[in-house]
């Protein structure tokens, strides 16, 4: 796979660059942005060098520890949109839980059959994908069932919409890979050599396993916030 140096990857700040303008021209500040690219790349560079690490010298303990700051991290996020709110932390976590173990599950023994479930390579990146679409969907369907219950829906009504919220950016991806694009893993297995029937398997799986993960998810969460609100 060809190497990108440093110096070729500021190119990267020419997008950055533009969006800002767009702030700035229509904000007045760039202060959100500037502070969530800083963050993209502090982290990115960081976890690079975890992961070669944990790479290197894979454990049970190790692979579980990163998925527990996974967990919290995501769990805090899914949350922030409606963080108003009393009683939404709790069921989230029980949402992100239940959805993204069971998913992983799914692909680690039963798609991928892995004797060593735990193997970093596999584990973490798979996790990654499954808690980043659940947490997105579980801020989708909070906000959407709080906004309604303002608006004077009931507690049904409010949940169901809220649940077709959630899951239209899974149904949109499933309508449009392969028609009008080819999403990130597949992409990087293809740029890495990879056979393109080969990298067509692996979205198959995340694909169906991120609407899952993020229907289950979803659903979890509402039926707890219709339980108590």
């Amino acid at each position: 796979m060809q190497t990108i140096s440093w110096l070729a990857l500021s190119w990267c700040l020419v997008p950055i660059v533009i969006v800002a303008a767009i702030y700035w021209r229509w904000f007045g500040t760039v202060t959100e942005l500037a502070m969530a690219s800083a963050r993209m790349l502090v982290q990115l560079v960081a976890v690079g060098y975890v992961l070669v690490l944990i790479f290197a010298q894979p454990t049970l303990w190790v692979s579980l520890l990163v998925l527990l700051v996974m967990f919290v991290a995501a769990g805090f996020i899914a949350v922030r949109p409606v963080k108003m709110h009393q009683g939404v932390l709790l069921p989230a976590f029980i949402a992100l839980l239940i959805a993204v173990s069971l998913h992983l599950a799914i692909s680690l023994k039963l798609v991928l059959q892995l004797d060593v479930w735990y193997t970093p390579q596999k584990l973490i990146p798979l996790a990654g994908m499954y808690f980043a679409n659940t947490m997105t969907a579980l801020s989708l369907s909070a906000e959407r069932f709080f906004s309604d219950l303002e608006a004077g829906a009931d507690r049904l009504t409010a949940s169901r919409s809220a649940f077709q919220a959630a899951m239209i950016p899974q149904i949109n991806a499933l309508m449009a890979v392969g028609l009008v694009a080819l999403p990130g893993m597949m992409t990087g297995q293809i740029l890495s050599g990879v056979s393109p029937l080969i990298a067509v398997r692996y979205q198959i799986m995340i694909m169906a396993m991120v609407l899952g993960a993020s229907g289950v998810g979803s659903a979890l969460l509402l039926l707890q916030l219709r339980r108590h609100h």
